[in-house]
């Protein structure tokens, strides 16, 4: 408190001591605040420790121009918990005062600096109070004129469903990474999360040099919400958009071709991962035939393949209400000129094809897009806060601020719909020898695609294990159920994971989770195996009395034939009934007891 009318630089040596800061430490704080006003008072230290606090509370009459004052604090969950998308808060930086979106703030004021606490401060920080005061020529207070108190911040309600996302957390563990999980019928966001993640908490209070040092140079990028932001090559999660390309072109629908390990193109040899032997595109969407989709990049050509990957939404953003977020990157002839001032070569196609060279995506743009294809061409912007929680000149604003593919419908073809969505869940399927059969979910319509993205060449790659963990390929699987028209779709990017399968153990998880809260929301909840039910029943049927046996319990009388000699027409018997788990309302089968 500089108006105190005491000599505090002689007191420096000490206050350093006494709060474990060094002098220059302080002149910098001095030097930071020294065009305020002498009657505000300069934050020294945040966070002080009971020693620290002892220290001013023993030395307060010889130096009065220290204070302590209590703050209200971000309390955020703790282990990183949904940290990235809930982001985190921090003073006001010097660069950000003069940046003009940052107009009205001042030194020391803290706002959002990621996730939802950056896209929504302005509703979440509320308004400053005031206090109007007379001073002299010296600064000093010498009467009030006024307060204005401040007004509370707008709670906001998240789109986020807390045990979709703990489900989503426990499955996919320490791996490095990300999982988004998305309504694809509103675009509601139901759980995100990025690893490693970080303690936002450490960001409530100034976080020390060291500290961000740490996080800043970690070469697994803590600070980095993986599900917006990391662009790498989507592998053969790609395939299902070169199917659609395929089919909806005329191209693939009658298209089959003969795996024998690879194929030759332009002079070089194409290598795929097993002898997959004749399939069609529904097959080699579940098995995941390289050579299928090399044959069909190269019938494409690349303008095609550009076109129908800009229709669902690659190489551009998707218009989530989070910031900074990256628009991937879709290559064409075009795209290379501009960006190497070079053409195009038909042989750049073929790894094209099966999500490999220059493609780039984001976790978030293979949810939408996928997800979008099994719904018929619905593609909705992802969000995860609800917009009838926002004024709606608010709402308009923040459309404008995140622009992106947003909400985009354009019909596909049911028949080609169908053969995209059946190979989807054949991969999830043992009896079409899928690529994810490992993880089938009983009684569960599960369908996806897996993605093994290479980080070095495809013939020094084969051994997706490899004891380097930085040569092993990325895992991808982008999970939906059911599997047209879809409740859920959910994208995992493991890095270097390996097999793509791996990855698709984590969206199992996911998915159970979501499907088994529906179904006891719903009251029908499913179970591994379900017993017969014993009833009872009776039943009338004149003209075939013993059809269901059973035993006569009245005999019904004709006027042809007296009471004792009459035909059974009411019978009665004990029955199982065998109802299959998630069918309350369905019998499967009827078994007459001996």
């Amino acid at each position: 408190m500089r108006e105190q009318g005491h000599d505090y630089e002689a007191d420096l040596p000490l206050i350093a001591r006494g709060l474990h800061m060094t002098v220059d430490q302080i002149h910098g704080i001095l030097r930071k605040y020294r065009a305020d006003p002498k009657y505000e008072p300069l934050p020294l230290k945040q966070d002080i420790t009971p020693d620290e606090q002892e220290f001013i509370e023993a030395h307060r009459d010889e130096m009065p121009e220290l204070e302590t004052v209590d703050e209200q604090r971000r309390l955020y969950p703790k282990d990183g918990f949904a940290a990235h998308l809930i982001g985190y808060v921090g003073e006001v930086s010097e660069d950000m005062l003069n940046d003009p979106r940052y107009a009205y703030y001042e030194p020391g004021d803290v706002v959002g600096r990621s996730g939802v606490e950056e896209s929504y401060d302005a509703l979440l920080r509320g308004q400053d109070g005031s206090r109007d005061v007379l001073v002299d020529s010296h600064g000093r207070e010498v009467g009030k004129l006024g307060t204005e108190h401040s007004k509370a911040g707008q709670s906001l309600k998240l789109t986020i469903d807390l045990d979709i996302q703990r489900a989503a957390e426990n499955a996919f563990g320490d791996r490095n990474g990300a999982v988004i999980a998305m309504d694809p019928h509103t675009g509601e966001i139901l759980a995100m999360l990025s690893r490693p993640t970080f303690d936002p908490n450490a960001f409530s209070v100034r976080i020390g040099r060291e500290d961000w040092n740490k996080l800043i140079t970690d070469p697994n990028h803590p600070l980095l919400n993986k599900t917006i932001q990391a662009q790498l090559a989507p592998g053969s999660t790609f395939k299902i958009v070169m199917s659609l390309a395929g089919l909806e072109e005329d191209m693939a629908e009658d298209m089959k071709v003969d795996c024998t390990g690879g194929a030759s193109f332009y002079g070089h040899f194409f290598a795929c991962d097993k002898k997959h032997g004749v399939l069609n595109v529904q097959q080699a969407i579940s098995r995941s035939c390289d050579t299928y989709f090399y044959t069909l990049a190269v019938k494409l050509g690349i303008t095609k393949i550009a076109k129908w990957a800009h229709a669902v939404g690659l190489g551009q953003k998707t218009g989530v209400d989070l910031p900074d977020e990256a628009s991937g990157v879709m290559p064409s002839e075009e795209w290379k000129m501009k960006t190497f001032h070079e053409k195009w070569y038909a042989g750049e196609t073929v790894s094209v094809g099966i999500g490999q060279g220059a493609v780039a995506v984001t976790p978030i743009q293979l949810a939408r897009a996928l997800s979008g294809i099994a719904s018929g061409g619905v593609f909705m912007r992802p969000h995860v806060v609800f917009p009838e929680e926002l004024p709606q000149e608010y709402r308009t604003a923040m459309f404008d601020s995140f622009r992106g593919s947003g909400n985009v419908t354009f019909p596909i073809d049911p028949d080609n719909w169908e053969t995209i969505t059946d190979g989807m869940a054949g991969a999830t399927d043992p009896r079409a020898g899928g690529t994810a059969f490992a993880s089938h979910l009983e009684n569960i319509d599960f369908a996806g695609k897996t993605g093994t993205a290479q980080v070095i060449s495809h013939s020094a790659g084969t051994n997706k294990v490899s004891s380097v963990i930085a040569e092993r390929p990325h895992a991808w699987f982008v999970g939906i159920a059911p599997r047209r028209n879809p409740d859920i779709v959910v994208a995992v990017l493991w890095e270097h994971g390996g097999w793509g399968s791996g990855s698709a153990h984590v969206a199992a998880r996911v998915i159970e989770a979501f499907v088994n809260k529906q179904r006891r929301l719903n009251h029908n909840l499913a179970t591994e195996k379900q017993e017969p039910v014993e009833v009872g029943a009776v039943w009338s049927d004149p003209e075939n009395a013993g059809a269901l046996g059973g035993r006569p319990v009245i005999a019904h009388a004709t006027k042809d034939a007296p009471k004792e000699s009459a035909t059974d027409a009411i019978h009665a018997a004990h029955f199982f009934l065998q109802i299959p788990a998630g069918k309350g309302d369905a019998l499967a089968a009827v078994v007459r007891q001996p």
